[in-house]
């Protein structure tokens, strides 16, 4: 028999705030985390404005010789890790290190360290390049300095499936529980990829918005006149663990991980398919893992990016799903405020989900104004809802076809 996985510890460095607590008060508050972007000269870019974390000071919290070691990807995972497992109230001096694992994912990995590098490469030459480029670079770092930081010896991996990579470490780490390869799991993911070719990038591919006039409106999931996503950075880890071990010491549990679908659309590397197939397959093996009818969702934390695209054929998968209970299904896409994390973004809207359940509020989709006669659902327009939703579904789709549906239940 399969274990039941619960979640009891959470933890962020997102562009709202630097912990859960910030980023829901933000949320409810309806806040935009979009400004103009200072990482770096971005008066050439088309797009000038991106989600970025405010005022993260990595050498106050791990020392500056510890900081200097960690691309910024991995400084907000780790600062992420250790909140959750502050929040989860779990004592690591009493526990079996060997059975707690770690498995954080990135869609890029360290590529501000790389490209800093590259650029030494270039101007220095090849000995003076760091020798820290590779270890601080590479997508699996994060999880190793989350396990050395904490002695952690369990399973450690690290997950890749772009912008879905979030709910896949959440649902992989979980079905390791589940399994009985580990009785706990940090799991979630990071990202820190506001760099100027990474903008080029995606600009050159016009997926992102170029609203320069009105960043913090700009990011507008579902709505007619949507342009584009906005990039946004940080990290978001969930302490997932055994029912039964969470119950041997007395934890405070804040949800179930009650369902878990993966899929792939096998269409186009980057643009979804139209009619939303493999999205709605991935939804469909979510509810059918965790053994629960269309109608007992009460609310779907979309992927929602704010590209003409992905919220069409986003809705067109949830009314295939839902049928007609998709009309009464309350949707929102916090994108809205927090920007797209890429590959973290999946963790941080699974953590958002976790709080819906226990603070009994759904949070909004912003800048809603011009509705869209292929987005017609119920998108919890510009104000959070009071509700008490028994389970929650979170969504999030990636470059690569890569699809992946988390269902959080009431404990």
């Amino acid at each position: 028999m399969r274990k039941r996985v619960v979640v009891t510890g959470l933890g962020c460095i997102s562009p709202l705030g630097h912990s859960p607590e910030e980023t829901w008060q933000a949320l409810m508050a309806g806040k935009s985390g979009v400004g103009p972007i200072t990482h770096f000269d971005a008066s050439q870019h088309k797009t000038k404005f991106a989600a970025e974390v405010k005022d993260f000071n990595a050498a106050e919290r791990f020392g500056p010789r510890e900081a200097r070691r960690m691309d910024r990807v991995s400084q907000f995972a780790l600062a992420s890790a250790l909140q959750a497992l502050e929040s989860s109230g779990l004592d690591l001096s009493a526990e079996n290190r060997d059975r707690i694992g770690v498995l954080i994912g990135s869609g890029i990995g360290g590529i501000g360290t790389l490209l800093e590098q590259v650029e030494v490469f270039r101007t220095r030459g090849p000995e003076r390049v760091s020798p820290f480029l590779i270890p601080m670079m590479i997508a699996d770092a994060s999880a190793g300095m989350i396990a050395i930081h904490l002695g952690l010896r369990g399973p450690n991996l690290a997950v890749s499936t772009a912008c879905a990579t979030g709910s896949n470490a959440i649902g992989e780490a979980a079905e390791m529980i589940r399994r009985g390869s580990a009785d706990v799991m940090l799991a979630g993911a990071s990202e820190a990829a506001i760099v100027d070719v990474a903008m080029a990038g995606l600009n050159v591919m016009t997926a992102m918005s170029t609203r320069n006039e009105n960043p913090q409106a700009a990011s507008r999931p579902f709505d007619l006149q949507r342009d584009g996503f906005v990039m946004g950075e940080g990290a978001a880890v969930l302490l997932l663990e055994s029912l039964e071990h969470a119950l041997a010491r007395q934890a405070n549990i804040l949800a179930e991980v009650s369902g878990y679908g993966t899929s792939d659309d096998a269409y186009h590397i980057s643009a979804p398919a139209e009619n939303g197939a493999g999205a709605a397959l991935c939804m469909q093996l979510a509810l059918q893992d965790a053994a629960l009818q269309p109608t007992e969702i009460g609310y779907i934390n979309a992927h929602g990016t704010s590209t003409p695209l992905n919220d069409k054929s986003e809705t067109a998968a949830i009314k295939t799903v839902f049928g007609e209970w998709a009309y009464r299904l309350a949707v929102s896409s916090t994108k809205s405020m927090t920007g797209h994390l890429l590959g973290a973004s999946g963790a941080l809207e699974a953590m958002i989900c976790v709080q819906v359940l226990t603070q009994g509020i759904l949070p909004p989709t912003i800048n809603y104004e011009y509705p869209d006669p292929d987005c017609d659902l119920d998108y919890v327009p510009n104000t959070p809802r009071p509700a008490q939703p028994q389970h929650v579904m979170s969504n999030s789709f990636g470059f690569g076809g890569h699809n992946a549906t988390l269902i959080f239940s009431r404990y």
